[in-house]
C-alpha cells in the first residue's frame, strides 16, 4: 500500500462533499500538472490519501481511499490526463495545519512543504503515521 496527499480547495471540492458522495465515491479528475498527474497514475486501488484544503484552510482535514485505479479524465477533452476515483474514509478530530506540518522536524522534508504547488504528492509511511497521531486518528 502506497500513501499519498490530494489537494481541493474546499470551495470548489470539500471534505464534507467528498463524505456525502457515498460508497461510490467521486472522480478526482482535473488535474493538469504533469508531476501531479504522473502520481495519480501511480495510485492503486486500496491506497490511501490524506485530504488537503488547499488555499482557504490550508491544512489536512481527513483521509480518503483510492477505490479505482488512474483512468482518463473525462474533463480532458484531449485525453492525455487521467483521474482516480476517492472514497471517504474519515475526518481528523483536529485538521492539521500547514504552520504545524512545518513547525514538526520529522515532516519537513514532505513535498507539502517542499513543492508547495504540487495537488498530487507520496507520503511516506513514517510521516503518514505522524500526520494520524497529529490529527487524532
Amino acid at each position: 500500500m502506497n500513501y499519498w496527499l490530494l489537494k481541493s480547495e474546499p470551495d470548489v471540492w470539500s471534505i464534507e462533499q467528498q463524505k456525502k458522495a457515498g460508497i461510490k465515491g467521486a472522480a478526482w479528475d482535473g488535474v493538469r500538472n504533469y508531476q501531479a498527474a504522473n502520481n495519480l497514475r501511480k495510485m492503486k486501488k486500496g491506497d490511501l490519501c490524506f485530504f488537503y484544503h488547499s488555499n482557504i484552510g490550508k491544512e489536512i482535514v481527513g483521509i480518503v481511499k483510492i477505490i479505482k485505479s488512474a483512468f482518463i479524465d473525462k474533463t480532458d477533452k484531449e485525453k492525455r490526463f487521467v483521474a482516480v476515483q476517492v472514497r471517504f474514509v474519515s475526518k481528523f478530530k483536529t485538521a492539521i495545519s500547514l504552520e504545524k506540518i512545518k513547525e514538526n522536524r520529522k515532516i519537513s522534508h514532505l513535498p507539502l512543504i517542499k513543492q508547495s504547488r504540487l495537488s498530487v504528492m507520496p507520503i511516506d509511511y513514517k510521516s503518514w503515521k505522524i500526520i494520524c497521531n497529529m490529527g487524532k486518528i
